[in-house]
């Protein structure tokens, strides 16, 4: 060797340097991995089931069975006093040949750890756990109320939309409200939650006997006190504003009015809309045909890439339309997510399928801004596109009208006077409505009779809790765009001190990039004064005005010159919500 080996102190640590170093530092010491010795196990099917004999056989046949000590946990010492009394008066419950069953009289405790210290078999005692479990160490059974009221806490949570849900699982409700809520009794109606409050029921001169009651307060300062044992009664206000929550009179008979007005609604509603769906049901649908080829040309003309969602609602709508049965789908997603390009695909099918189009928008402003993106997609195609607005003077109407009934028109874009009596389709094939919450009760009406024959495309942003409602109980088909395109930019807010150099700057920057600005100046009285200031400005921009109390075809110019861009700058009022 060239040179000598290193003595091995000068290669590897010694022991001693080694845990002297280690002292340094905080050390973590695991044991053995002893995870598959589980103590605590689940609990065993205790479930009270009231309309057996005797509904807490599960329970007795645990408690008699197994070498366990059981504690049962209630959530408030209402429910516990509830619970003793029902495992009181199931113990004197006689078997099949007559003789007692095994006898379930729990002993009252303060606290879980009291129990535990106790050599009671059987106890009670408030305590609100989420979960139950099985010691099996401490031959331990820990029982919630939720396990013992339901099969299974899972079960119970499912339950919390169902219609009979059971009375612990309103308790568990009512202790999320906050004091001054209102909620609904189902027999004397709205009132305001005011806590719970522990009554004493005992005759005078006799020992106390508390009880635990839900405090309502009505109009004119009236009291209602109701039992936990009766929170089957109670359910939260589901009204819009609950601040402004209209409170009932308590023995007034307002309630009872109310409820019969809501039923009769309901009934009405029910029937309107069974007859709706049941003509759609028995009604063979049109199963549309289109070339493949012809299909991937039209979409290839779409100039951004769908996303996920977007495709999935496009491939939805286009399997309902090939189906055979009648389609009544609901597409919702926000504005510039894509809703437009599925009616434009579902157009396109219905069009090459030998199909009339009806497409339904709320304003003449957005009906022209339909005509313009429909009639460039469908450029290259032998489609002939009318229009029914305010803005075709009487003449280009009949012309619409007659080349309708004629068939000889093949997608017609419109208003609310699509839905006339003048408007007779040849060969109709598909309803798009956009955005149906816009519509009033009459044209809705009328637009349900035309939904009854053919298939039907809703889009919207907003959905009115009704067509929502319908859609999650399955009536209609449900598509949600939820994925924002590609390269869209998120919205920024900015908060500056008003001034004249902050406007300027941040109004040309949009206008010279070819943009347009939103002004909102909410007072009409000096809305022109507003204009003057800004013209004077800014005297590069064209500024028009717009705000509630002009006449509606003055509005409509506006806003049709706003949008095809002769002004840059919109001087409005709140109105442009709408």
């Amino acid at each position: 060797l060239d040179r000598p080996i290193l003595p091995p102190k000068n290669l590897f640590l010694d022991i001693g340097e080694f845990f002297t170093t280690l002292k340094l530092y905080a050390r973590l010491a695991l044991d053995k991995d002893d995870s598959d010795k589980t103590q605590f196990l689940e609990v065993p099917d205790i479930a009270v089931h009231r309309r057996d004999a005797d509904p807490i056989s599960r329970l007795r046949n645990v408690a008699s069975t197994e070498k366990f000590r059981i504690l049962i946990c209630s959530d408030s010492a209402g429910r516990k006093e509830s619970i003793r009394q029902l495992l009181e008066e199931s113990s004197s419950v006689s078997g099949q040949n007559g003789k007692p069953l095994y006898p379930l009289k729990p002993e009252i405790f303060d606290s879980i750890a009291d129990f535990t210290k106790s050599n009671a078999l059987f106890g009670l005692v408030t305590a609100p756990l989420f979960n139950g479990f099985t010691w099996a160490a401490e031959n331990l059974i820990v029982i919630t109320e939720a396990e013992l009221f339901t099969t299974t806490a899972r079960q119970r949570r499912k339950g919390k939309g169902s219609e009979n849900a059971d009375p612990d699982m309103l308790f568990k409700d009512l202790s999320e409200l906050k004091i001054g809520d209102p909620v609904v009794h189902a027999e004397h109606g709205i009132g305001r939650y005011q806590g719970l409050v522990l009554l004493n029921l005992a005759p005078p001169k006799q020992a106390p006997i508390f009880e635990e009651f839900l405090h309502l307060q009505y109009t004119g300062e009236a009291t209602l006190y109701v039992p936990v044992q009766q929170l089957q009664m109670v359910t939260r206000y589901a009204g819009s504003d609950p601040d402004s929550a209209p409170l009932h009179q308590l023995g007034s008979g307002q309630w009872d009015k109310a409820k019969r007005k809501a039923a009769q609604q309901i009934r009405d509603t029910a029937a309107e809309l069974l007859g709706l769906y049941a003509a759609r049901a028995i009604r063979k649908g049109h199963a549309f045909e289109f070339s493949a080829h012809d299909y991937a040309a039209f979409a290839a003309s779409f100039g951004f890439e769908e996303t996920p969602d977007q495709a999935s609602a496009i491939a939805a709508v286009i399997g309902d339309m090939t189906s055979g049965t009648p389609m009544d789908r609901l597409v919702c997603g926000d504005v510039g997510f894509g809703k437009t390009e599925v009616a434009l695909r579902a157009s396109f099918v219905a069009v090459m399928g030998g199909k009339q189009v009806a497409i339904l928008a709320p304003t003449t402003l957005l009906a022209e801004q339909h005509v313009a993106t429909w009639t460039d997609r469908f450029a290259d195609w032998p489609v002939r596109i009318v229009e029914l607005s305010r803005f075709k003077t009487a003449k280009e109407i009949n012309t619409a009208l007659e080349a309708i009934a004629k068939g000889e028109a093949d997608i017609i874009i419109g208003t609310h006077k699509l839905l006339s009596k003048e408007t007779q389709f040849a060969n109709l094939g598909l309803v798009i409505v956009d955005e149906e919450h816009r519509f009033g009760v009459r044209q809705k009406n009328a637009l349900k009779a035309l939904r009854a024959e053919v298939d039907s495309l809703t889009l919207t942003a907003t959905p009115i809790p009704r067509t929502l409602g319908m859609a999650m109980e399955g009536l209609r088909e449900f598509s949600i765009i939820a994925t924002a395109p590609q390269k869209r930019l998120a919205i920024k807010t900015f908060v500056r001190r008003e001034g004249d150099s902050v406007i300027r700057e941040a109004v040309l920057r949009e206008i010279k990039r070819g943009g347009q600005v939103y002004f909102l100046h909410n007072e009409v009285e000096t809305i022109q004064n507003r204009k003057l200031v800004l013209q004077e400005l800014i005297p590069e921009a064209r500024i028009s005005v717009a705000h509630g109390q002009m006449h509606e075809r003055e509005l409509e110019s506006v806003m049709r010159e706003f949008v095809t861009q002769r002004t840059n700058i919109l001087l409005c009022t709140t109105i442009i919500e709408t």
